[in-house]
């Protein structure tokens, strides 16, 4: 049961960190296309801010109940199965899962060079920008169903 409620949390902030490493390139685009209107840029920023620092912390409680799905079966093998013996999926997963950290981190450092005053991409790089998230967490997905090695 304990393993259960843990695995059912870790998803549920993926979920909400995901949704961050989504969003956030989209205010990148809309700060892009925002021009030289201050009171649309100050807002798009703000939420940017906000946004960014809420998916600092659902990644950390994300790492960390993933961390303990991982490795508990070494402290609390009879609460925590080991779900990865074997499983080179898992380095796989873990490396596509450092870069959506990487990206993450580089639409939060064009967000704090916006806010400085410097300049973005343009709209058009950025909504392509936008869409390399889809392709890692399809990967990830398939790598955690399937454990294809």
């Amino acid at each position: 049961m304990v393993y259960l409620w843990t695995k059912s949390l870790h998803l549920l902030f993926v979920v909400a960190w995901m949704a961050t490493v989504f969003y956030l390139p989209r205010i990148l685009v809309n700060l892009a296309e925002a021009g030289d209107v201050a009171p649309v840029r100050e807002r798009l920023q703000l939420m940017g801010k906000r946004l960014y620092g809420f998916g600092h912390n659902m990644f950390g409680i994300a790492f960390a109940l993933g961390l303990l799905l991982w490795l508990g079966h070494k402290g609390w093998p009879a609460t925590f199965p080991d779900v990865v013996a074997g499983g080179a999926w898992m380095h796989a997963k873990l490396g596509l899962v450092t870069l959506l950290l990487v990206y993450f981190i580089a639409c939060g450092r064009m967000l704090k060079r916006s806010m400085a005053g410097g300049p973005l991409p343009t709209s058009r790089k950025l909504r392509w920008f936008n869409e390399l998230p889809v392709f890692a967490l399809l990967a990830i997905i398939y790598l955690v169903l399937a454990k294809p090695f």
